[in-house]
């Protein structure tokens, strides 16, 4: 961001409800910029002492009564913005916030937060870099225990700490690089100092393509490990879906082909998101809309993380057609309180009718989605964003080491250390950060 621009920014101050939907018991609005004093001198008639809860009468601008609670004062530089910034905490009712709002909006120099405007704000006064800004996002979002933990990680710095390390190596390299091409005749600058470092900048290049293999388990993390049930029509799909959810996702009938579409439910399996998707029973047909729902089942079975091939034992069998998944596969007879099959082709036997069998199968997913997402500690990327640059540090790292000519050598350390560097921000990432911030609610 230019200078010009970051002045103009910060000429404002920025108010909002933080504290979520109404009503509630409670409810937090926020302010943030150079007119926090002044604001708090208007509305709550003190100017509290930095990080101590006062409890005053919120007055409007004619001095009648908004409510009575707590006004808090984080003075700069030790807040979340870098800024001086403010918490009013009132009671959560509807009306009650309105009041407070317009009495905000009315003062000279303050207006409504942009979306994801605070966190904005702290990564321009340094308080946190992209990936703390994203990773808390994450964290806002995070809806299973999973999330929540690889969020929470990242926010903290594990991501900032890896690459800042990793650029400090490149900047060693490039550094060792330029100084046997620039002073290679003098005496404390050994030759061949470039040889030296290129097996450390293999050693990075090997790091950062281990770190990019993570990526597919902080997809699944974040966006679900993706089941997929696929059998023949009444083969007990619709009915296993809404057992699973614990609701009526789909209808469910005794004719064949009643699922045309897509139908997909979210579950919470031992805090690892798990999308369980419903699909057309596969068969050939003459029907033109039943033909569009089978094709886009087996698209759906392709994408997935697991398909469960489901098999009613008393009516018809898998139908013979294209298989063309890769996923692993777990083949489950339905509806086995009606009928009974020993012949052991089956890896579960379950009945959505007495729940038999339905236990010991949500543990069988759980435990592949739980692998699929194991880190063991890792920090790995958790954005296309950030695996876009790490190709491209990794590409650059490469060149590099094929190149004979010291000069391209450095060059592309360059270009690998600026394309680290902005995963943080710490090179040019103003076109970022309209992108980033905008998935922030308002008031964060």
């Amino acid at each position: 961001m230019t200078e010009t621009g970051e002045e103009n920014l910060f000429q404002d101050s920025i108010f909002a409800l933080s504290s979520g939907s109404l009503p509630s018991g409670v409810a937090v609005i926020r302010v943030s910029g150079p007119h926090v004093r002044t604001v708090l001198e208007a509305v709550a008639g003190i100017v509290p002492a930095p990080r101590r809860a006062v409890l005053c009468r919120f007055r409007d601008a004619d001095g009648s009564a908004i409510d009575r609670g707590l006004a808090v004062l984080f003075a700069a530089p030790a807040s979340f913005t870098g800024e001086d910034c403010a918490e009013f905490h009132l009671h959560g009712g509807k009306a009650v916030v309105q009041a407070m709002l317009r009495r905000l909006a009315a003062m000279d120099g303050l207006r409504q937060a942009e979306a994801g405007e605070f966190t904005r704000r702290a990564f321009l006064h340094g308080k946190l870099d992209l990936t703390g800004a994203e990773a808390l996002a994450d964290l806002i979002a995070a809806d299973t225990e999973s999330q929540r933990r690889l969020a929470l990680d990242n926010a903290e710095g594990g991501q900032r700490d890896l690459y800042e390390g990793w650029r400090r190596r490149l900047l060693h390299a490039r550094a060792m690089i330029e100084a046997e091409l620039d002073f290679a005749d003098e005496a404390d600058v050994p030759g061949s100092v470039a040889n030296r470092v290129a097996s450390d900048l293999a050693r990075l290049h090997d790091d950062i393509l281990r770190h990019l293999n993570g990526f597919r388990a902080a997809e699944i993390v974040r966006d679900g490990f993706r089941v997929v049930l696929v059998g023949a029509p009444n083969a007990g799909k619709s009915s296993l879906l809404n057992a699973l959810a614990r609701r009526e996702v789909a209808i469910v009938t005794e004719v064949a082909g009643t699922t045309r579409d897509l139908v997909e439910a979210s579950l919470d399996i031992d805090g690892v998101k798990v999308v369980v998707t419903d699909t057309a029973g596969l068969r050939e047909t003459d029907d033109k809309v039943e033909r569009i729902g089978v094709a886009r089942a087996k698209e759906a079975a392709s994408r997935a993380d697991l398909v469960l091939e489901l098999t009613d034992p008393g009516g018809n069998d898998s139908p013979d057609v294209e298989r063309i998944w890769t996923a692993p596969v777990l083949r489950v007879a339905t509806k086995c309180d009606l009928h009974q099959d020993q012949s052991g082709r089956f890896d579960h036997r379950i009945s959505v009718v007495s729940g038999k069998g339905l236990t010991e199968l949500v543990a069988a997913i759980g435990r592949r989605a739980a692998e699929a997402t194991r880190m063991d500690g890792r920090v790995i990327p958790t954005r296309q964003r950030q695996v876009g640059l790490l190709d491209r540090t990794r590409e650059h790292i490469g060149i590099a080491l094929e190149l004979d000519e010291l000069e391209l050598r450095a060059e592309h350390l360059r270009l690998a250390g600026d394309a680290l560097g902005r995963i943080t921000g710490a090179v040019d990432v103003e076109e970022l950060l309209g992108v980033i911030f905008a998935e922030f609610c308002i008031g964060k």
